[in-house]
C-alpha cells in the first residue's frame, strides 16, 4: 500500500473518528444507566440511588463533552480532505444529518443543562423528564448516524447519475437493508462498554474496600444486566453477519481471509493473510464452520476474494484481525459474565478478589472491542466509500500531501493533549473523589413534592 495523500486523509479520517465513536458510545449507555438509577430513586426514594445518580452524572457530562469538541473536528475533514464524498453524497447524507440536529442533538442539548446542572433548580420529576429526554436524543441521535452510514453500507433508494446521488425514496435511504441490525448491535455495544466501565470502576472501590454501598448496587446492577446484554450482542452480531455475507460479500470473505469461493469454506481461527499471494499461511481452522455461521448451512458458498480484481479487495489483514479482536473480547466478556452470575449464586459476588480484579482489568475492553468492530466495518468496505458505487479515490479532494500530513500531526498533538491527558486527568480525579457518601448527600430542590 504507496503512501498517498489519499491514504494519508483516510489514516486522519480514522484516527479521528476512532476517538470520537468512543465518547457517543460511552454517552448512550451512561444516559440509559443514569435513566434507569434516576427512575429507581424516584421510585423508592432511596438515597443511595441518588449517590450513584450525582457519581455518574460527573463522568457523563465530562464524555458528553468530549464527544460533541472530537465531532466538530470531522465535519472540518470532510470539507478539506474529501471534497468529492461531499460532492456525491451530499445530497442523502446532509438530510439526515440535518434530521439528526433537528429531532436528536436539539433535544439533547435543550435538556442536557437540566439534567446536569438542574438537582437544585427543578423538582424531581422535571429532572427526571430531562433526563429521558437527553436519554431518547442520545439514542435517536445514535440511529441517524448509524442510517448515514449504514446506507453507505448497502446503499439504496437512490441513483447514481453524474456524479451525484439522486433521492428516489427516503424511506429505503433511511431504512436501508443493514441500518437496523447494525443499529441495535451499535447499541448493544454501547451498552455492554458502559456496563463493564462501571463493574471496572466498582470492583475498584471494592478491592481498596472504598464506598461499599456504592459498589454494591452499582456491581449488583451491572452483572445482572452483562449476560442478556452480551447474550443478545452474539446474536445481533450472527444476524449482521449473515446481512454482510448477502450483501458485502467481498467483506466476509476478507473477514474469513477466503480467497477462492467454495462450498463448506473453514473457520480460519488463526492465519497470517499473505494479500499479494493470495493465500493463508500458519493456518489453524475448523472445516465448515464459516459457511455455517455466515449463510447458516452446512456447505453454503462463499464467495472468494479472487473473485473481484486486487484493487476492489479491501486490505486483508486489518479486516481479519480486527473481526478476531472483536469476536474473541466478546466470548472473554461472555465468560466475565457468567462467571459473575455463578459467584452471585454462591453468595460470594463482592468478596472474590480475583473475580474483582478481572473486573478492573476488563474495563477497557469494551472500548478495544467496539474499535475493533468499526475497523472491520469502514476497512472492510474498502475501496468503496458507497459501496459498488462511489471509490474511496474518488471522493477524496485534491490536496497536496504536505497538508495532510502537517493537519495530521497537529491531530495527533492535540487530540493527545485532549483527550489523552486532560479527559483521563479529570476522569481518575472523579474517581478518586467517589461517590457522596448517603448519609451526607443532600436531597435535589422540591424532593419533599415528589
Amino acid at each position: 500500500m504507496n503512501l498517498s495523500a489519499e491514504l494519508l486523509a483516510r489514516i486522519q479520517f480514522a484516527f479521528t473518528i476512532s476517538f470520537h465513536i468512543l465518547f457517543p458510545s460511552f454517552s448512550i449507555g451512561l444516559a440509559t444507566f443514569l435513566a434507569i438509577m434516576e427512575g429507581a430513586w424516584l421510585k423508592t426514594k432511596n438515597p443511595l440511588y441518588l449517590s450513584i445518580c450525582k457519581f455518574w452524572m460527573k463522568i457523563f457530562a465530562l464524555t458528553f463533552g468530549m464527544g460533541v469538541v472530537s465531532g466538530i473536528v470531522m465535519e472540518f475533514q470532510l470539507g478539506t480532505n474529501w471534497s468529492g464524498f461531499t460532492k456525491a453524497v451530499g445530497p442523502v447524507l446532509g438530510a439526515l444529518f440535518t434530521y439528526e440536529v433537528l429531532t436528536a442533538f436539539f433535544i439533547e442539548a435543550g435538556f442536557l443543562g437540566v439534567m446536569i446542572f438542574g438537582w437544585e433548580r427543578v423538582g424531581p420529576k422535571l429532572h427526571y423528564f430531562s433526563t429521558l429526554l437527553v436519554f431518547f436524543g442520545v439514542t435517536l441521535s445514535a440511529f441517524w448516524i448509524l442510517s448515514a452510514n449504514s446506507w453507505m453500507q448497502t446503499p439504496s433508494g437512490a441513483l447514481f447519475i453524474k456524479g451525484h446521488f439522486l433521492v428516489t425514496s427516503w424511506w429505503h435511504v433511511i431504512f436501508n437493508p443493514s441500518v437496523m441490525t447494525r443499529y441495535i448491535h451499535m447499541l448493544l455495544a454501547a451498552y455492554v462498554t458502559t456496563v463493564l466501565v462501571i463493574m471496572s470502576i466498582s470492583a475498584f472501590y471494592l478491592l481498596k474496600n472504598r464506598h461499599l454501598q456504592f459498589s454494591r448496587k452499582c456491581l449488583s446492577f451491572a452483572t445482572s444486566v452483562l449476560f442478556i446484554l452480551i447474550f443478545a450482542q452474539i446474536m445481533v452480531g450472527d444476524d449482521a453477519g449473515v446481512i454482510d455475507h448477502e450483501y458485502q460479500p467481498i467483506k466476509t470473505a476478507a473477514i474469513e481471509a477466503n480467497w477462492d469461493t467454495q462450498k463448506g469454506a473453514p473457520l480460519i481461527l488463526f492465519a497470517y493473510p499473505d494479500q499479494q499471494e493470495s493465500k493463508n499461511l500458519w493456518v489453524v481452522s475448523i472445516p465448515h464452520l464459516a459457511s455455517l455461521i455466515n449463510t447458516h448451512q452446512w456447505n453454503g458458498v462463499l464467495q472468494g476474494l479472487t473473485s473481484v480484481p486486487k484493487s476492489d479487495q479491501p486490505f486483508v489483514p486489518v479486516v481479519f484481525y480486527s473481526f478476531r479482536v472483536m469476536v474473541g473480547l466478546g466470548f472473554l466478556i461472555f465468560g466475565l459474565s457468567i462467571w459473575a452470575l455463578i459467584l452471585r449464586w454462591k453468595k460470594d459476588l463482592y468478596r472474590h478478589q480475583l473475580f474483582l480484579k478481572t473486573c478492573v482489568l476488563f474495563g477497557p475492553a469494551g472500548f478495544i472491542a467496539l474499535i475493533a468492530g468499526w475497523f472491520t466495518a469502514e476497512t472492510g468496505r474498502q475501496p468503496w466509500v458507497v459501496y459498488n458505487i462511489l471509490r474511496t479515490s474518488d471522493a477524496a479532494s485534491n490536496i497536496l500531501m504536505k497538508n495532510v500530513i502537517i493537519s495530521l500531526v497537529l491531530i495527533f498533538i492535540v487530540y493527545g493533549i485532549i483527550f489523552g491527558f486532560f479527559y483521563f486527568l479529570y476522569f481518575v480525579k472523579i474517581i478518586r473523589q467517589g461517590p457522596q457518601n448517603v448519609e451526607h448527600i443532600k436531597m435535589p430542590f422540591g424532593y419533599l413534592q415528589v
